[in-house]
């Protein structure tokens, strides 16, 4: 008896086993570019006032930059852990949109346990990374990618606290280039085959500039605005550009 990720009776299948070590294999790539961009948010930790040990652990059990930093500065700024809250869940509502769509990529029957483990750690890149997986989801390959990547992210926090300090800020941000790079090699691939994609990927990019010049938008979230825009644009292609059943069953 199979259920619907590859589990066998007698254990875990050596389907699952290759996601799982392909998942590994995507992450590494996506863990060497955290650890150079988490120096600057040991940096900021350290300012807050947290030691190795709890810039390493916050960083283990939360992967989420633009949250942390947000997170690390309330902190330093004596907030209640009211307003710390309150702020991070609106810097990181985008991974709730991100979520719904790796959940259309899982194979019907996937146990809430699967789900859940799979939630714990989404980020923009893994996201990336697991949305371009050609077919369904497995799970394994989602929890390869984060043993591939989380701990590089929480390594380079604590490394940032102790010596990050010593190095001047040209060359962490210099480093922090290497994600944007991950960037590129996810959404070139979709779109030399899809039309659509590149067109989405190019009004996106335009989107953005607008959103951070124009009046209203400009004063919202970039956690917020990333929300806005990703309804809008991929409400538009669903509506104008609908994926006929076939492909989908294919």
């Amino acid at each position: 008896m199979v259920n619907p990720i590859g589990n066998t009776k007698s254990g875990i299948s050596t389907v699952n086993t290759g996601e799982f070590l392909a998942g590994v294999k995507d992450g590494l790539p996506i863990g060497l570019g955290y650890f150079a961009v988490a120096f600057s948010l040991g940096i900021a930790a350290r300012n807050a006032g947290l030691t190795v040990f709890q810039g390493f652990l916050t960083s283990l059990l939360c992967n989420a930059s633009a949250g942390q930093y947000a997170f690390f500065t309330q902190i330093a700024a004596g907030a209640s852990l009211v307003e710390v809250a309150i702020l991070t869940l609106v810097t990181n509502a985008r991974y709730l949109l991100m979520g719904c769509a790796m959940s259309q990529k899982l194979k019907p029957g996937v146990s809430f346990l699967h789900r859940l483990g799979m939630g714990l750690d989404v980020t923009d890149e893994l996201f990336g990374i697991e949305i371009a997986r050609p077919g369904y989801l497995n799970p394994f390959y989602a929890y390869g990618a984060m043993l591939g990547s989380a701990p590089f992210w929480a390594t380079g926090t604590a490394v940032g606290i102790i010596v990050g300090n010593l190095l001047p800020m040209r060359i962490v941000s210099a480093l922090s280039v290497a994600l944007y790079g991950m960037f590129l090699a996810v959404i070139i691939p979709p779109i030399r085959t899809n039309k659509v994609i590149g067109g989405c990927v190019i009004i996106s990019f335009a989107a953005s500039y607008l959103a951070g010049i124009l009046p209203y938008l400009a004063e919202l979230s970039s956690g917020n605005k990333t929300i806005l825009l990703t309804v809008a644009i991929s409400a538009a292609a669903g509506w104008l550009f609908p994926i006929k059943e076939e492909n989908e069953n294919a």
